[in-house]
């Protein structure tokens, strides 16, 4: 089974990690700053790519976020695209870029 297991530094910078059988999978990098979690990078490993680990990675973010009534700001180009292309599902989390529809 897949675990999305946040770990945070001091700063509040850190990862959401993608855990399976005690191996990490996936990571994608954030930081937490003034009520904005923003996303910066996601990684899986490459002999896992095309599975959805990518998606279970970002929904463990969306889930934090909406829990802790975070605003995303998605600088990372995987949650970016997501927010694009499902906008209405994403619509309470996402703090666009000024000028963006």
């Amino acid at each position: 089974m897949d675990e999305v297991v946040l770990r945070l530094n001091a700063k509040n910078h850190g990862a959401f990690y993608l855990m399976h059988e005690g191996e990490q999978d996936g990571e994608m990098v954030i930081s937490i700053e003034n009520g904005i979690l923003t996303a910066y990078h996601t990684e899986i490993d490459p002999k896992f790519e095309g599975k959805g680990l990518a998606k279970i990675l970002m929904t463990g973010m969306v889930d934090y976020a909406r829990a802790h009534q975070l605003k995303v700001k998605p600088l990372c180009a995987y949650v970016h695209a997501q927010f694009k292309r499902h906008p209405e599902e994403f619509a309470d989390i996402w703090l666009k870029k000024e000028g963006e529809e």
